[in-house]
């Protein structure tokens, strides 16, 4: 039976020096990456004009390469400088995510370590509708993340994300859209897409970092924009009973930056006015930017 290997969505990817429509076949059964899992991302997002924090997003994947063992062929600037370029092949009408990566091509053969040498990059961009401001719903998952004794959680890695991706089957198979997964320790770290932050009587608190996931650009983001507005957010470590507890709970992250979340297990949730006002204050920066 044929796969369909089809982009599925606009899609531009650049490459070897060139840009190539669709879902360009770039890795070989020989590959390193394709066999031993030495690939490294970064999520940059456009939406309505604007790109924000792109710079951070271009340098964080370098950050990632150097992490994985990978060399960077490309400089930050260079990156965003190839994304500006791509984005003038879309219609400027659908958000676009922006996945620059690295990987590589050779190793594995008598040691397992990649070859850095062989590391290669492609910047690939292709349309993908953000998530409605209404929310999300969230089971608590039985999956772990793993700390950076075990995993390069340090890094964003492509390696990490099948464990997140059957946090979130289980929760899909148990009618949610996705899972708050919990550290080794048994507190709360992230969701299986997203930071995670929750409201109490007023007061913001989001897990603190502790090397069993990324803290996020955009989640750094909104906690000095909710700063800047009066909203100091409290990083400390956080359980599941502190969430169901929780007056508001919200997400940030670079697919859709600031999301409320609508149900906990059977608790339902309204979006609360501190997750509209993080959302607000993104969006006003965020398309300040182009007006600056």
């Amino acid at each position: 039976m044929a796969v369909d290997t089809s982009a599925q969505t606009v899609t531009w990817t650049y490459v070897d020096g060139d840009w190539h429509e669709g879902n360009v076949p770039i890795v070989g059964p020989r590959t390193h990456a394709m066999w031993l899992g030495s690939s490294v991302f970064d999520g940059a997002r456009w939406f309505d004009g604007v790109a924000p924090d792109l710079d951070l997003h271009c340098e964080r994947v370098n950050s990632s390469a150097l992490a994985m063992g990978l060399s960077p062929t490309m400089q930050a600037d260079e990156i965003a400088g190839l994304t500006n370029d791509g984005l003038k092949k879309f219609d400027g009408k659908t958000a676009v995510y922006v996945r620059p990566m690295y990987w590589a091509e050779h190793g594995g053969y008598m040691s397992v370590p990649a070859d850095p040498e062989s590391t290669r990059f492609c910047l690939c961009l292709y349309e993908a509708p953000m998530i409605p401001a209404a929310g999300f719903s969230i089971s608590v998952s039985k999956f772990r993340r793993p700390t950076i004794e075990t995993m390069p959680t340090h890094a964003k890695a492509g390696c990490l994300y099948p464990n997140n991706g059957r946090a979130i089957v289980e929760a899909k198979s148990r009618g949610f859209d996705n899972a708050l997964v919990l550290d080794m320790l048994g507190n709360v770290a992230e969701t299986g897409t997203s930071n995670i932050f929750l409201v109490k009587d007023g007061h913001v608190f989001t897990p603190a970092p502790n090397g069993t996931f990324l803290s996020g650009i955009t989640r750094s983001r909104v906690m000095n924009l909710l700063a800047e507005y009066g909203f100091e957010t409290t990083e400390t470590v956080l359980t599941i009973d502190d969430f169901m507890d929780a007056d508001e709970i919200f997400s940030t992250g670079n697919h859709s930056k600031v999301v409320p979340v609508n149900r906990i297990e059977d608790r339902d949730l309204q979006p609360g006015p501190v997750a509209k006002k993080a959302r607000d204050l993104y969006w006003d920066w965020a398309h300040a930017l182009s007006a600056g």
